[in-house]
C-alpha cells in the first residue's frame, strides 16, 4: 500500500519537501527537485517570482510536473504582515497551501515569533488556507499551533542553513507525541544521514534547501536526500532493535552440537 502523506485536503507519495534557494538558476532547482522526488517545493515569495507572469517565473518550470509549490511568509516579522502576503499570493496563483514563517530574530538565530505564528495560522486557517507552520522544537507551542488550525507543525532541527542537523531528538519526539497532524522536520538539516534520523525518530517528513542548493553536486545531494527519507521512514515503520548495555549472540547458544 502507498504510504500518503496527508496534509490538509492535499496528498503526497513522497514526505521529502525541499526549497527553492540559494540556487544559481532556476533550471538548476527544478534540476534537484525533480532528482530529489519530492512534490513539494517551497517558495520565498518575497525573494522568488511566481506572480509576476512578465519575468522569470519558476511556476513556468514546474507547471507540466507533479511538483506543489508552496509559498513561504519568509522576511516576514509579523503575523500583519504574513496574513496580507498569503492573501495576496492566493489572489495571484490560487495556491492556498502555505508554509507560515515569521522570524523573531533577523539577526543571528532565524528562530520563529512563535506568538505572532499562533496568530496568523489562526487568522489564516479560518480563511481556508492549509496552514503548514514553522515552529521551534517544543511540543507546547505545536499543539498550540494544531488547535489554531495548522495541518502541519514544522520544528526546526537547528537554525536555518546551519547544516547543523538535529540537536534535541527527545523533542522531535516530543512534539509528534503532543499533536495529531503531520511533524515536518524543517531547518537545520545538513546531509543524507540527518533526513534519515528525522525519519527515524518518526517524523512524517522532512524539509531541506541548503543542504541541495549549496552541496558541490546538487543533484546527487537532492538524490540521495530522496533515499534517506525513504530509508528512514521504513526504518521507523519496521521497528528498531530496544538498547541495550551488553551484548547478546546473534545465534542461540541452547542446542550448541559440542
Amino acid at each position: 500500500m502507498a504510504d500518503i502523506l496527508k496534509v490538509g485536503k492535499y496528498e503526497f507519495t513522497s514526505r521529502l519537501i525541499v526549497g527553492s534557494g540559494k540556487y544559481p538558476d532556476f533550471k538548476t532547482t527544478y534540476d534537484a527537485t525533480i532528482a530529489s522526488g519530492a512534490e513539494m517545493i517551497t517558495v520565498a515569495v518575497r525573494r522568488v517570482n511566481i506572480t509576476d507572469p512578465n519575468k522569470e517565473n519558476l511556476m513556468d518550470y514546474f507547471k507540466d510536473s507533479n511538483v506543489q509549490l508552496l509559498p513561504n511568509s519568509a522576511g516576514c516579522t509579523t503575523a500583519e504582515e504574513a496574513i496580507t502576503l498569503f492573501r495576496m499570493v492566493r489572489e495571484a496563483t490560487g495556491i492556498d497551501i502555505i508554509k507560515l514563517e515569521i522570524i523573531g530574530d533577523t539577526e543571528k538565530t532565524l528562530y520563529p515569533d512563535v506568538i505572532e505564528t499562533i496568530e496568523a495560522c489562526e487568522v489564516l486557517a479560518k480563511e481556508g488556507f492549509t496552514v503548514m507552520a514553522y515552529t521551534n522544537d517544543d511540543p507546547i507551542v505545536a499543539k498550540k499551533l494544531e488547535n489554531a488550525g495548522a495541518a502541519a507543525v514544522m520544528p526546526l532541527a537547528a537554525p536555518i542553513g546551519s547544516g547543523l542537523g538535529i540537536q534535541n531528538r527527545y523533542n522531535v519526539v516530543f512534539v509528534k507525541e503532543a499533536v495529531s497532524v503531520p511533524v515536518i522536520v524543517d531547518a537545520g538539516v545538513g546531509c543524507a544521514s540527518d533526513a534519515a534520523i528525522a525519519m527515524e525518530l518518526g517524523a512524517d517528513g522532512v524539509l531541506t534547501n541548503t543542504a541541495i542548493a549549496q552541496a558541490k553536486n546538487p543533484i546527487l545531494m537532492a538524490e540521495a536526500m530522496k533515499h534517506a527519507v525513504k530509508a528512514g521512514r521504513m526504518s521507523y515503520l519496521a521497528g528498531r532493535i530496544p538498547k541495550k548495555p551488553y551484548a547478546t549472540a546473534s545465534s542461540p547458544t541452547e542446542g550448541m552440537i559440542f
